[in-house]
Formats: C-alpha cells, sequence, structure tokens
C-alpha cells in the first residue's frame, strides 16, 4: 500500500515536466543559434552582416533564459501537478519553440515593421502562457505559498503590460519596442527572491 501510494505521489510530481521542459528549452536555443552562420571573410569586417542576427539571438536567448529560470523556480515550489497544468505547460512550449523562426526573420530585417511585430507578438503570447501556467499550478496546489507569491507579484504584472506595449509600438517605431524587451529582461535578470525561498 505505501509503495503504490509513493508511485502516485510520483506521478503527481513536477520532476517530469521540469525535464521535458528543460529538454525543450535546450532544443529551441540550439535550433535558434544554427540559424547565424560564419562569415565567408576573415576580418571582422565580415561580421558585419551578422550583427542583426546577432542582436536578435542575443535578445531571444536573453529572454528564453528569463523563461526557464522562473519556470524552474516555479516547478521547484510546485508539489502537484494535473492534466491541466501538463497542457498548461504545453501550450508555453508551444509559443516558446516558435521564437527561433521570428528571431531569424526579424533578425534579417531588423528595421521593417511585420517581423517584429509577429516577434513581439509571439513574446506577448508567450508571457500570457506562463501567466495561465502560474494560474493553473495554483489551482493545483491549494495552500501553497505559491499562490500568495503570485497574486503579490508586481513583476509580473509590469511585465505582462510590457509585452502588450511591445506590441502596440511594433507598429509605430521598432526602435521602442527594442527599448521595451530591454527594459523587461533588465527587470527578470533576477528573478522573484520569494519564489527562490519557496523551492528551497
Amino acid at each position: 500500500m505505501s509503495d503504490l501510494k509513493t508511485k502516485h505521489q510520483s506521478a503527481r510530481s513536477p520532476h517530469r515536466i521540469e525535464a521535458y521542459s528543460d529538454g525543450v528549452i535546450a532544443i529551441i536555443i540550439t535550433i535558434m543559434v544554427l540559424d547565424i552562420k560564419a562569415p565567408e571573410g576573415a576580418s571582422i569586417e565580415a561580421w558585419r552582416s551578422n550583427v542583426p542576427l546577432l542582436f536578435a539571438y542575443t535578445l531571444s536567448f536573453i529572454t528564453l533564459a528569463i523563461f526557464w529560470n522562473n519556470h524552474h523556480h516555479l516547478l521547484k515550489a510546485t508539489k502537484y501537478v494535473t492534466s491541466a497544468v501538463m497542457w498548461a505547460n504545453m501550450y508555453l512550449l508551444f509559443w516558446l519553440s516558435l521564437i527561433p523562426i521570428v528571431t531569424a526573420w526579424f533578425g534579417q530585417n531588423i528595421n521593417q515593421k511585420w517581423p517584429v511585430i509577429l516577434y513581439s507578438f509571439v513574446a506577448l503570447m508567450s508571457g500570457t502562457a506562463y501567466f495561465i501556467l502560474t494560474k493553473v499550478i495554483v489551482k493545483a496546489n491549494p495552500g501553497n505559498d505559491l499562490q500568495n507569491v503570485i497574486l503579490s507579484s508586481k513583476k509580473e504584472i509590469m511585465s505582462f503590460t510590457l509585452y502588450v506595449l511591445a506590441f502596440i509600438f511594433a507598429f509605430v517605431n521598432v526602435y521602442i519596442t527594442y527599448f521595451i524587451f530591454t527594459l523587461n529582461v533588465v527587470i527578470w535578470i533576477v528573478p522573484d527572491k520569494r519564489l527562490e525561498k519557496i523551492d528551497s
């Protein structure tokens, strides 16, 4: 009876979903870097044509790193997962998996409106998906301190607002959108300390 209970608890633990997500994000980053080709020339000037792609890759890499970092702490603070949590996590991974293709497009067309609009849309939907995941996890773990941390997180509200603004300003001025993305990166470089305390 005890062994059966242990197996049941293990099946509901977040370890498998975390390991799977880690693998998917690692593959996403790998695919993304493959779009950057080495220049044909041997001079430093030969790299100039790759500067936009390097900028796009760096922005997306840091964005993915932030999602992974916060996703890690979120699942470490999670005791149980449900089918709803698993589907919400897959929904997040779906939008993150689109980052390489939109990164390549806007990296090749750094000053053009529509590539940046699409990139901003994918980033917004990724942020929305992460927000949904947190809510579903809170519902699956009633009484956990996680609920108080997430509901009172000013960072999440600010970050989501910035994603919305980045998408809106992409229709107006791509450089404002770049600035907003940079600001969002700065906000999330340091994860929520309260979330770290829960998973410790």
